[in-house]
């Protein structure tokens, strides 16, 4: 079986569990550390050129793996071509990477791999949890460069529920990725601003953003950096941004 994976989202899945010689090749930014948590690991794989149908057909695929988030013309022409396309389309929350794990574990032959990958997962998860039993959650706002906040139904609301924190904005109501209603975010008691990306000057940058500026919390300086690919991963790869997160705002369970 010759497996092209079109999406980093994918690529961890795959990676995770196919044969080396099962992997045929791996997203355009599978070896990109800005986005990849496995960059290192994907060295090891030819990469598409680009996102596009033709770029995963150079590679004669039998299985193509990709996100419904994928460009609908590309999933059109993937399924035109009559090669096997699997779409997984549900990433909120770990058990949705559950199930796409063992729906990739039947594809490639490997349901004992992805059952064994799931058994540690739940062992970790459930070890952090008895970890964190019993305390308050800290009150948590995702804060990036755009004015979105992440609201309920998103991998950050996933993060926040592992890792001892509560999403002020799923509080407020809000779901999915929605405007950051400025005028609203004092009244939130947010206590901690969680950003994605490297720790160099993040909390400048924010200071920068007229939504952050007047809050306390980053006045204090109650920042914590969560690294891009861990912050938004779309796989078992997610549980480090819990352990990440929860290190941060609780060091006192960790000690």
């Amino acid at each position: 079986m010759r497996v092209v994976s079109q999406s980093v989202g994918t690529d961890e899945l795959l990676l995770a569990l196919a044969d080396p010689g099962q992997i045929a090749a791996l997203s355009h930014i599978a070896r990109d550390t800005r986005f990849s948590p496995v960059a290192a690991e994907a060295e090891a794989f030819p990469a598409i050129k680009d996102s596009d149908a033709e770029s995963v057909l150079r590679f004669r695929p039998d299985l193509v793996l990709a996100a419904s988030f994928t460009r609908p013309e590309t999933l059109t022409l993937l399924r035109r071509s009559g090669v096997r396309l699997v779409v997984l389309d549900h990433f909120e929350s770990l058990e949705d990477v559950y199930t796409s794990l063992g729906i990739l574990g039947r594809e490639l032959g490997q349901e004992a791999r992805a059952q064994a990958l799931i058994s540690r997962c739940r062992t970790r998860v459930d070890a952090l949890a008895a970890r964190l039993k019993g305390l308050r959650p800290t009150r948590v706002l995702s804060a990036g460069s755009f004015p979105f906040t992440s609201g309920s139904g998103t991998t950050f609301q996933d993060l926040c529920d592992h890792a001892g924190a509560l999403n002020v904005a799923a509080e407020a109501g809000l779901k999915g990725h929605a405007p950051t209603p400025t005028e609203k975010l004092l009244t939130w008691n947010v206590e901690v601003l969680v950003a994605s990306g490297e720790e160099a000057g993040i909390r400048e940058h924010l200071s920068g953003i007229p939504h952050y500026r007047a809050l306390p919390a980053l006045k204090a300086g109650h920042v914590v950096v969560v690294p891009g690919p861990l912050m938004s991963s779309l796989s078992h790869h997610r549980i480090d941004g819990y352990e990440t997160l929860a290190r941060a705002l609780h060091p006192e369970r960790f000690r």
